[in-house]
């Protein structure tokens, strides 16, 4: 009953363990050599416009943390695990521009990554030393997930949105405000450009703009 991505990703987990295993020499080859890799299948992707982040910046949530939280990864990118670790001595000025320069929690690269005022912003009130967490008191418990979920009925969105939809916001925005893909990738710390171009894939805007020229 598993879907087709998590057939995908067991089996490369799988492939990738039994050919360390071949170079330790545990094993003389890796059976699965011959065997072809499961397809993945395309997602759908879920993302807020900008008029839908502007209702939830007057919309009330349950937990401020969170809202604040969500409203900074839509404005930087930023994964809830990286959100969750970010001390304030990560966030500098620099030549008049705010930026964070951290590892990432998924690929354990560092970062340099400028960030608008707006996201900025969104940090007074919180203010602490520089050893202290950002967003105080933030979990991916099943709480906090309901509490999103309510805060997005409350402003009139029923997508199902996840937290890490926040993250699906920044790139499709920044896509829509026409910045070129290959920043973008940057922006998100993509390895490959091939992972940022299902972006390019959902952002109606674009491809509106594109037929009515033809009007």
């Amino acid at each position: 009953h598993l879907s087709k991505n998590t057939i995908a990703s067991y089996y490369v987990r799988l492939s990738a363990a039994l050919n360390q295993a071949v170079k330790e020499n545990i094993i003389a080859y890796n059976p699965t050599r011959n065997i072809v890799a499961p397809k993945t299948q395309e997602t759908i992707i879920e993302y807020l416009t900008e008029e839908e982040i502007k209702v939830l910046f007057q919309t009330e949530c349950r937990y401020e943390t969170l809202k604040k939280a969500f409203l900074f990864s839509c404005f930087t990118g930023k994964r809830l695990s990286d959100i969750k670790k970010l001390t304030w001595g990560d966030i500098k000025k620099e030549n008049g521009q705010w930026k964070i320069d951290f590892y990432q929690e998924k690929t354990d690269g560092l970062q340099y990554h400028y960030i608008p005022e707006d996201a900025v912003n969104l940090l007074k009130g919180l203010e602490g030393k520089s050893t202290d967490k950002v967003f105080s008191g933030l979990s991916s418990s099943s709480y906090m997930s309901t509490a999103l979920s309510q805060w997005m009925l409350k402003a009139g969105i029923t997508k199902r949105i996840t937290f890490h939809c926040a993250r699906h916001t920044y790139a499709t925005l920044l896509l829509t405000k026409s910045v070129d893909i290959y920043t973008v990738s940057k922006l998100l710390g993509h390895k490959s450009i091939r992972a940022t171009q299902i972006y390019a894939k959902v952002i109606d805007v674009k491809k509106i703009n594109a037929v009515t020229v033809l009007n």
